[in-house]
């Protein structure tokens, strides 16, 4: 795959590149703490762990009907959604903690998902924010069967309606996931990442075919062996918590990434963005409901994404102070600052967003 460049003559956009760099430097110095997590966030990883962990033990130690169970493995749905988007995803950045070995421990919850950490920090880490909202490079924007969230892929009929079932194929990510895993390491394998990163490619393929034999002994083995419910009745279970986990994380992601106002821009043919990186990530990416404090705990501060493209090593649990800085300064500097103001009005403006895609139309450059 080709490296892109942003390249932008546009000495403004350099200028708020700085500025916002120092703006938020600035206020951590002035109040003398760190850009890492806090006792706040160990209380929130408690919990998060704990909303997956203690369903699944009632499920295997207490006698229960159907229907009461469907109930609990929604649940660990939600709470499975939870770890990944307040405790691996800022973990797997480095933001976590400012020590390596805790970062790596809390990265590791991937495995409750059924993931995979490496293939996470390549395709997130290096492509989806290195390359945001770029076809063809960031795959969270890669059109996957009936759902196009790019302007520059192809279009099909099926997409004129998407509007209405892309949530139910956002539910089959994480379940898509745990497959798409080996394929996705062999071509990430095959294009140099692991060797990129000094992994032996063929040690990080077998921890992960071992992690999940793991992962499915323990999430479908054990209630199998230790619950009166039948084989396919946990099958459904566990495609019922997937398909919970996976709506979360699917709709939060998409709100930050495919709402109106916000660019795709395609390279030239020599492989250059007309931008600065940092005006980039600001034009591809928006925040929303950046004053719903229950979400903003829930999320893990995925509704601050303009904030944590900008300063990813930055803890999730210092998004809502930084934000008016990170605001302001691009206002100072002319340049738009994509937000919506609350969950319904995102949510609304991406079922938009997926209508426009859903059109011939749509295929015009942005």
């Amino acid at each position: 795959m080709q490296t892109l460049k942003f390249v932008s003559p546009d000495q403004k956009q350099h200028l708020f590149a700085d500025a916002v760099r120092k703006n938020v430097n600035d206020y951590f110095k002035e109040k003398g703490i760190s850009t890492k997590g806090n006792y706040s966030l160990i209380l929130q990883t408690v919990i998060m762990l704990s909303i997956y962990i203690t369903p699944f033990i009632l499920l295997l130690t207490v006698s229960m009907s159907m229907w009461v169970a469907i109930v609990l493995t929604i649940v660990m749905g939600i709470g499975t959604a939870g770890i990944g988007m307040a405790v691996m995803h800022g973990a797997a950045h480095g933001s976590y903690s400012d020590k390596a070995w805790i970062n790596n421990m809390f990265a590791s919850t991937m495995y409750a998902l059924g993931g995979n950490v490496f293939n996470w920090k390549i395709q997130h880490n290096v492509l989806h924010h290195t390359y945001t909202n770029i076809n063809e490079y960031d795959q969270d924007i890669a059109s996957k069967g009936p759902i196009r969230l790019s302007d520059h892929a192809p279009i099909r009929k099926i997409h004129r309606y998407q509007y209405i079932h892309a949530f139910f194929f956002y539910g089959l990510m994480t379940m898509f996931k745990v497959i798409k895993d080996f394929t996705q390491m062999a071509e990430f394998n095959r294009d140099g990442y692991a060797r990129q990163y000094q992994t032996n490619p063929t040690a990080v393929y077998l921890k992960m075919v071992a992690v999940k034999i793991i992962y499915f002994a323990v999430i479908i083995g054990l209630p199998i062996l230790l619950t009166p419910f039948t084989w396919w009745q946990v099958l459904i279970g566990f495609a019922i918590m997937h398909w919970t986990t996976g709506l979360i994380l699917g709709t939060v992601f998409q709100l930050a990434h495919v709402v109106e106002g916000l660019d795709q821009p395609l390279p030239d043919k020599s492989g250059v963005i007309d931008s600065d990186w940092a005006v980039h990530e600001l034009h591809t990416t928006s925040d929303f409901a950046r004053n719903n404090l229950f979400l903003n705990w829930y999320v893990g501060g995925l509704n601050f994404q303009i904030e944590h493209h900008l300063f990813p090593h930055i803890c999730h649990i210092h998004y809502r102070k930084i934000a008016p800085i990170v605001e302001k300064t691009a206002r100072e500097h002319g340049l738009t600052y994509n937000l919506k103001p609350t969950f319904f009005a995102a949510l609304k403006s991406h079922v938009r967003r997926l209508k426009e895609l859903g059109r011939p139309v749509a295929r015009v450059a942005a």
